[in-house]
């Protein structure tokens, strides 16, 4: 049982709780901070299965969070794992159009990257793809020559240390059950015991919805859990890859398609899909919660949405299903690649909030409330722009906790 009471509670421990966290502690070093983190290591969900990429920040609409945060946040983090020695590796990135439908959203992905202060991004013709990417088809594409890759889960690592360092308390297998207000202290009780509370920010992740409203207010949106599904390249074909090659993203979704994505180990990734998850913590096809899908039915938005997009889920789940829809996929970008050259590999689920109207929300969400805080809509690219985002959120918090 926590042995004080607290200035602060962050709960999530992963890449967002402990970039919060880090913020608020370099920022007030005074504040007595605890962070909880329900499960008995830190980065166990969203950021331990990621895909290692540091964002550019061209996708999102310039003006918004995503934007703003991804691109500062990109830089920050760069310098971060440079003063840490953290693997880091320049690969580049190409973003391909295959048809002469996809040249104009080509060429709005190329004005949002001006807009968005994107560094050294330029349109590129099929002879220069060809030199950079020799096995990737395309009548045009995107160059992002500084794109880079990391791994997340030695990026969290370090964030950990470094608040233990300032003495941050961090509690694993603290998963919190309820969140009295009645009182001068907000009181979360927990797996780990009762932890008393002046204020509280909620970087739950795939939880957060439920944590809101555990705190009490109207409840606008809910987290429907997505499963991104990934095979690689067996080891002799990951030449096929020398960087990152996408497609050109569909705008009705924040999802950005099948890729081929190299990771610091040396492996080649390609994936994801997007398949509506049985469970919100459902990483395997076979992963299913009674209770998670009961409170999903429930949830008007999840049929409004259904309704609207229910041809794509009918076949991101044939893709799940059928291997070569997904090997067409890949194809697609690089002709080369053969059913035998991709063997399964892991998955994630990517926490997407969804508004009472059925949208999926694309930018990111804070519900600012009394005593409280909630990150709500935090998928990619937050682990990209997470030091950003502690930033984003210390600032808040200061004002509204007038700290």
């Amino acid at each position: 049982m926590p042995p004080r009471d607290y200035d602060l509670a962050i709960v999530g421990g992963g890449i967002l709780g402990l970039s919060v966290a880090l913020a608020l502690s370099e920022r007030f070093p005074a504040l007595r901070l605890v962070l909880l983190e329900k499960e008995l290591r830190l980065a166990a969900h969203q950021t331990g299965h990621n895909s290692g990429v540091i964002h550019s920040g061209l996708y999102y609409r310039p003006g918004s969070l995503k934007a703003a945060l991804c691109v500062k946040g990109g830089r920050m983090l760069k310098t971060f794992c440079e003063q840490r020695g953290i693997p880091i590796k320049r690969c580049g990135k190409v973003i391909v159009a295959l048809s002469q439908e996809e040249l104009p959203r080509l060429r709005e992905l190329h004005h949002r990257a001006m807009a968005n202060d994107v560094p050294q991004v330029s349109l590129i013709g099929p002879e220069r793809l060809q030199e950079i990417e020799p096995e990737a088809a395309g009548l045009q594409a995107l160059h992002l020559p500084e794109v880079c890759i990391t791994d997340y889960r030695r990026i969290a690592e370090a964030y950990a240390g470094i608040l233990k360092e300032r003495g941050v308390e961090i509690l694993t297998g603290a998963r919190v059950r309820r969140i009295d207000s009645r009182s001068r202290l907000l009181r979360l009780s927990t797996s780990a015991g009762q932890v008393p509370a002046r204020f509280l920010v909620n970087c739950a992740g795939l939880h957060a919805d439920r944590l809101a409203a555990a705190e009490g207010g109207k409840r606008s949106l809910q987290i429907i859990p997505f499963r991104g599904e990934y095979f690689e390249l067996v080891p002799e074909r990951r030449n096929l890859a020398r960087g990152l090659i996408y497609p050109v993203p569909d705008p009705r979704f924040p999802f950005l398609g099948v890729h081929l994505s190299p990771r610091v180990d040396g492996r080649v990734e390609a994936g994801p899909n997007a398949v509506l998850a049985l469970k919100r913590e459902g990483y395997r096809k076979t992963d299913a919660s009674l209770a998670d899908i009961a409170e999903m039915l429930r949830f008007g938005g999840f049929w409004k949405m259904a309704r609207r997009h229910w041809r794509t889920g009918m076949e991101e789940t044939y893709r799940s299903l059928v291997k070569q829809a997904f090997v067409r996929s890949v194809q697609r970008l690089v002709p080369a690649v053969r059913s035998e050259d991709l063997v399964p590999a892991g998955s994630g689920v990517r926490a997407q909030a969804v508004n009472m109207e059925g949208d999926l929300l694309d930018d990111f969400h804070v519900i600012q409330r009394g005593r409280s805080l909630h990150l709500c809509n935090a998928p990619s690219p937050a682990a990209t722009a997470s030091l950003a985002i502690g930033d984003h959120v210390t600032h808040l918090a200061a004002k509204q906790f007038a700290l």
